[in-house]
């Protein structure tokens, strides 16, 4: 297989959070399939080699590289556009169109359907983020009630539901890195999560929403938003509960409810194994084997089909308007 390098902004300060450590997995699962590397190209750092430098070399046609940074990406194909490229997508709605060329890899179905519809001559595939391995249910006394991490969540919960909570039970409030957030989770009996205003706001999607799967995981019960890609895993009524449902007072009676319950049942750990690297490693592994079979083939035959552009559906829809008037006058 073609070498893969893995395009980042950057690996320290600024560019730490979850998407970075989701990207990361994802370059550790490749590096047992291929040779990978990771690129930096807004950051310099002396642990990788920084784009400019890298397209100073020769036959960089024979690699791959995988971009993913959403904003970001138009610049980097443009950079790239001579070069094999995939783009491992997280989140959707950043408005950029990809040409047939470009596989796209999505972390969701929620990513996938998008891709599906704006790119639908492109390769895609879905590959779910990776659950670590560190997060299970050990079964342990749950001393805090409501845990809640304050980064992306909704102004209702933060300045309504959380303070009326405080007034009823203990609530744990996260703003800033964990070490350990597993054993918080294991220490929790429920994780609010509450990002739909979150991503509203920004424009783009969840991508994938780790923290509540990671809490299902550690026998957490879930109050969630089921945004996009959180609609993959998250299930309303059987293994999560929807916040923001009517009122305060409707969320504050069903969670006080499930505090006070002796009777919750876990989530079946069978569940979580699509989500870890003994399954996702089989299903990367097909995933670049069919990707390095369509750059050969994209070596020798250049004729695409059409793209699915603003342009052409526009002439699609004067085709079917004219058809449609056709049709009624033949009658």
């Amino acid at each position: 297989m073609r070498k893969i390098y893995f395009l980042l902004p950057g690996t320290k300060g600024k560019f730490g959070g979850g998407g970075l450590w989701a990207e990361l997995k994802t370059i550790n699962l490749a590096s047992q399939i291929c040779k990978t590397e990771i690129v930096t190209y807004r950051q310099k750092e002396s642990d990788y080699i920084f784009l400019t430098d890298l397209l100073q070399q020769d036959n960089l046609q024979d690699f791959i590289f995988v971009v993913s940074w959403g904003f970001d990406v138009p610049q980097l194909i443009g950079k790239l556009r001579d070069y094999n490229i995939i783009y491992h997508a997280h989140s959707a709605g950043y408005g950029f169109d990809l040409p047939a060329n470009i596989p796209v890899i999505t972390v969701s179905r929620n990513s996938m359907g998008y891709w599906g519809q704006r790119s639908p001559n492109s390769l895609i595939f879905y590959l779910p983020n990776q659950i670590g391995q560190e997060f299970y249910n050990q079964q342990i006394s749950r001393d805090i009630d409501v845990l809640v991490q304050t980064r992306k969540l909704s102004q209702y919960v933060r300045e309504k539901l959380i303070p009326t909570l405080q007034s009823y039970c203990h609530v744990k409030i996260i703003d800033g890195y964990v070490e350990d957030l597993a054993g918080l989770f294991n220490r929790s009996k429920i994780y609010l999560y509450d990002s739909a205003e979150y991503w509203g706001v920004s424009g783009v999607t969840e991508g994938f929403g780790l923290p509540p799967l990671e809490a299902l995981a550690c026998g957490c019960q879930i109050f969630s938003s089921v945004n996009h890609g959180l609609a993959d895993y998250l299930d309303p009524g059987f293994n999560c509960h929807k916040i923001g449902c009517y009122s305060l007072e409707y969320d504050l009676l069903r969670i006080l409810q499930v505090i006070k319950s002796d009777n919750l049942q876990p989530v079946p750990a069978a569940f979580f194994e699509q989500y870890q690297e003994n399954n996702l490693l089989p299903r990367l592994e097909v995933i670049l084997q069919e990707i390095n079979q369509f750059f050969d083939f994209k070596l020798q035959h250049k004729s695409p089909i059409p793209s699915l552009t603003n342009w052409r559906i526009r002439q699609l829809w004067v085709q079917r308007y004219l058809g449609k008037i056709r049709n009624k006058l033949k009658i």
